[in-house]
């Protein structure tokens, strides 16, 4: 899953980046208004942390112009921000935010109210995800087959995830790389028929990802 967080802490974004990366998030990064807004309309995210007291305007604004657009009927926003007032809060989630922490706050908390959230989606009702002989477990970030850990990296896994949340749909290699790749990769890459190559490899004799020619990867409902 690819998320933007919008924070001008640069302290707070870098471990940020480091915890959600190592949980296997992709992850792009706006310091202001300006670059959240730029980003917001070039990038589609899955999840937006968003701060309240930004550079150039305030988060309420990000917020209510991002649910105007047609990507922010579907992208999921936890406004992150040391305003911890009632009236706050309030007007955060009447703008349109699904979540508000407040700073400081514990990563493993803010970890879990991301993967919740990230569980809105066609068979993600819960942390595990089985599809066939294929279990996924998102809190943990593990993944097995017919038993068998299969010992993923990191977009390995993000590839696997975002297709068992979508069983028998073909997905483009663009729409994988704009769920899973951060923003600094290379567009003409072919770092998703790599990592599906690998990823067919660890599956072994469960391997259940077909390619469709000229569309792109399913994953097969019958496994």
């Amino acid at each position: 899953m690819r998320l933007l967080v919008v924070e001008d802490e640069e302290d707070l974004v870098d471990a940020l980046r480091v915890g959600l990366v190592r949980a296997g998030y992709a992850v792009d990064v706006a310091y202001d208004v300006a670059q959240a807004r730029e980003k917001l309309q070039v990038n589609a995210y899955d999840l937006v942390l968003l701060d309240l007291n930004l550079p150039g305007g305030d988060g309420f604004e990000v917020c209510r112009a991002l649910r105007g657009t047609d990507q922010g009927q579907a992208v999921r926003i936890i406004m992150v921000t040391a305003r911890d007032r009632l009236d706050d809060r309030v007007r955060g989630l009447d703008e349109g935010a699904d979540d508000y922490l407040v700073k400081p706050f514990a990563f493993p908390e803010l970890l879990a109210r991301v993967r919740a959230l990230l569980r809105r989606e066609p068979g993600g009702g819960t942390a595990i995800l089985q599809v066939g002989a294929l279990r996924l477990d998102t809190s943990r970030v593990e993944a097995h087959s017919s038993g068998r850990e299969l010992g993923l990296t990191p977009k390995e896994f993000g590839v696997l995830h975002y297709l068992m949340t979508r069983p028998g749909h073909v997905v483009s290699a663009e729409e994988l790389l704009e769920h899973v790749w951060d923003e600094h990769t290379d567009p003409f890459t072919n770092t998703v028929r790599v990592t599906v190559g690998n990823l067919r490899r660890k599956l072994g004799a469960d391997a259940v990802i077909e390619t469709v020619v000229s569309k792109g990867y399913r994953l097969r409902e019958d496994t």
